[in-house]
C-alpha cells in the first residue's frame, strides 16, 4: 500500500460512521467520507493551486491510468508542484482506494494540493503538498442524450489564454470552465462551446469537441486553448486503428454549423453526440454513423487499456 512520504504512519482504515460510508484517502490514511477534511490554510482552497486528474474505473480496471500520471506529474512540474508521492505509489493508493470501497465501476478525482501556508501567495511557504483521491459513481449526462444526441451552445466567456493560465495544465484554477457553465445553465443548456480570444474553437467547458466532415474526423489543436484530454487521445488512435483520417485543425462556428458528424469527448462524459449548436442542427440532427462506430469502439478499449484489479 503506498505511503505519503510525509506522513509519520502507514495508511491506515478508519471505522465509517455508517456501513455504507465512503472511504476518502487523505495524506496516507483513509478516512471517512464525512471526516475528510483539509485546512482552511491550504492554498488548494485559498488559491485553486494545485493539479488533479479525473480518472474512470471499468468493471475493475482503472481505464488510461498510466497517461493520467503522465499527466499529473506533468501538470505538476509546470507549476513547480513537487508530488509527495511517484507514480507507482499513486496507483497503489488509487486501487487500494477502489478496493475499500467495493468500487468496480467508478469516477477517481486525484488531488494534490500546494498545502497549507499562510495568507500569501508565496508557494514557498507551503511546506508539505496534501494528497487526496476520492472515489464514487458519476452520472454526467443522462442516457437519452447518448442515444440522441445533445445541443449544446456558444457562452461569452473566452478560454483562458494559453499564456497566462494555460489549458494545457489540469490544475484547481477551474474558474474559467464555471463561468462557461454558468452561462449554460442560465440559457437551459447542460453543456457549453468556448472559443479562443480569436475566436477560434477551443473546447467546452469539461469536454473536448470533434466533427466529421466528408469522411474526415477533425479537432482543434491544444494551442488553441484545448486540454489534452486522456479521451481525446484514446478516439484519434481509434480513428487511425479504423482508417479513419484524422486531423487537428483550426475550426470556427462556421464549421462547427455545417459538420456532418458532431461529439464530444471527456473522461466524465466518454464519447457524446451533438445534434444541435446554437440552434442550428449538426448533419440529419440524430447521431451519425462515424460517431457511433466510435462510441462502440471506446466502450470495447475501456475493458481492456488500463490496470486491472480485484476486490
Amino acid at each position: 500500500m503506498a505511503v505519503h512520504r510525509n506522513s509519520s504512519s502507514k495508511a491506515k482504515k478508519t471505522t465509517p460512521t455508517s456501513p455504507s460510508e465512503l472511504q476518502v484517502y487523505l495524506n496516507g490514511e483513509f478516512v471517512p467520507k464525512s471526516e475528510a477534511k483539509i485546512s482552511v490554510f491550504d492554498h488548494g482552497l485559498l488559491y485553486g493551486d494545485g493539479v488533479f486528474e479525473g480518472i474512470r474505473s471499468y468493471n475493475c480496471l482503472v481505464f488510461k491510468l498510466k497517461e493520467h500520471m503522465v499527466r499529473l506529474q506533468e501538470s505538476a512540474h509546470t507549476i513547480m508542484l513537487e508530488l509527495p508521492l511517484s507514480a507507482e505509489e499513486l496507483t497503489e493508493a488509487i486501487v487500494e482506494t477502489l478496493k475499500r470501497n467495493k468500487l468496480r465501476d467508478a469516477y477517481i478525482r486525484v488531488v494534490v494540493t500546494r498545502g497549507v501556508g499562510d495568507l500569501g501567495l508565496d508557494p514557498a511557504n507551503c511546506k508539505t503538498p496534501g494528497v487526496f483521491i476520492i472515489t464514487d459513481t458519476i452520472i454526467l449526462y443522462p442516457e437519452s442524450y447518448y442515444r440522441n444526441g445533445m445541443e449544446i451552445i456558444t457562452v461569452p466567456t473566452v478560454r483562458n489564454l494559453p499564456e497566462a493560465v494555460n489549458p494545457a495544465l489540469k490544475t484547481l484554477n477551474y474558474l474559467n470552465n464555471i463561468m462557461a457553465k454558468i452561462e449554460a445553465k442560465n440559457s437551459n443548456y447542460r453543456e457549453a462551446l468556448m472559443l479562443n480570444h480569436q475566436g477560434y474553437v477551443a473546447e467546452c467547458t469539461g469536454d473536448n469537441i470533434f466533427i466529421v466532415k466528408n469522411g474526415i474526423l477533425l479537432t482543434p489543436p491544444t494551442y488553441l486553448g484545448a486540454l489534452r484530454g486522456i479521451t481525446r487521445q484514446a478516439i484519434m488512435d481509434l480513428a487511425l486503428r479504423n482508417d479513419l483520417p484524422c486531423q487537428e485543425r483550426v475550426l470556427t462556428r462556421h464549421d462547427l454549423y455545417n459538420a456532418d458528424e458532431t461529439f464530444l469527448t471527456g473522461t466524465a462524459a466518454e464519447v457524446i453526440p451533438v445534434v444541435k449548436i446554437d440552434g442550428r442542427k449538426i448533419g440529419i440532427g440524430k447521431p451519425g454513423k462515424i460517431t457511433r462506430k466510435l462510441m462502440s469502439s471506446f466502450r470495447d478499449l475501456t475493458k481492456r487499456d488500463g490496470v486491472r484489479y480485484t476486490l
